[in-house]
């Protein structure tokens, strides 16, 4: 009898031990999908949704202004762009920036990094106003603007944000104009368009 009674448990008890010892099958490492990572354009189209927060001063109210519209610029480098973990707010690094001013909302973008910001602004003549920044919450940015030939150009009056990278950065370059020049070239589509507007 109790020969019969622990013949099953020694089955058992192999059965385990030959199933510890068998080699195991790695589970499949799941490929990560292409829309796992966020494309440029999502992050710029995500970027739009965004609206500012009064941190230190009231919103502007939502109207438009004579330099309202998207404006890019291309950042040429001869050396290539440093990998770091918390790069400085507005380093002026090489590739793609979009600028979007649309309703007293400003927003700055670099396609390279994902790099983005946005903030409020209001136009007083030919000068531009920035303020609520995140990255310099409690400072008010001052520019003169002017629009020739399709160019938005910045000239600094008073910006120490971002150690004065964004005033850097900001009048580096003109900003190229998304915008048609005339209906016509609205409607036909003949007119050169800038890299990084579509």
């Amino acid at each position: 009898m109790p020969r019969i009674l622990h013949t099953p448990l020694v089955v058992v008890l192999l059965s385990m031990v030959a199933a510890c010892a068998a080699p195991r099958q790695a589970a499949p490492t799941p490929t990560p999908s292409p829309e796992a990572s966020p494309t440029p354009l999502d992050r710029w189209s995500e970027l739009l949704q965004h609206t500012p927060h009064a941190f230190s001063t009231p919103l502007p109210p939502p109207e438009p202004s004579p330099i309202d519209g998207v404006y890019t610029k291309i950042v040429i480098k001869d050396e290539p762009t440093v990998h770091c973990r918390r790069c400085p707010d507005y380093a002026p690094e090489g590739g793609l920036w979009k600028l979007s001013l649309d309703d007293g909302i400003f927003r700055i973008y670099h396609a390279e990094t994902g790099w983005r910001s946005l903030a409020s602004f209001t136009v007083e003549g030919s000068a531009l106003n920035l303020f609520n920044d995140p990255n310099c919450f409690d400072l008010v940015g001052r520019y003169a603007w002017a629009l020739e030939e399709g160019q938005l150009m910045l000239t600094v009056i008073d910006d120490p944000c971002a150690i004065a990278l964004r005033a850097m950065n900001l009048t580096q370059l003109p900003w190229k104009s998304c915008q048609p020049p005339n209906q016509e070239a609205a409607i036909s589509g003949h007119w050169p368009v800038p890299e990084g507007c579509s």
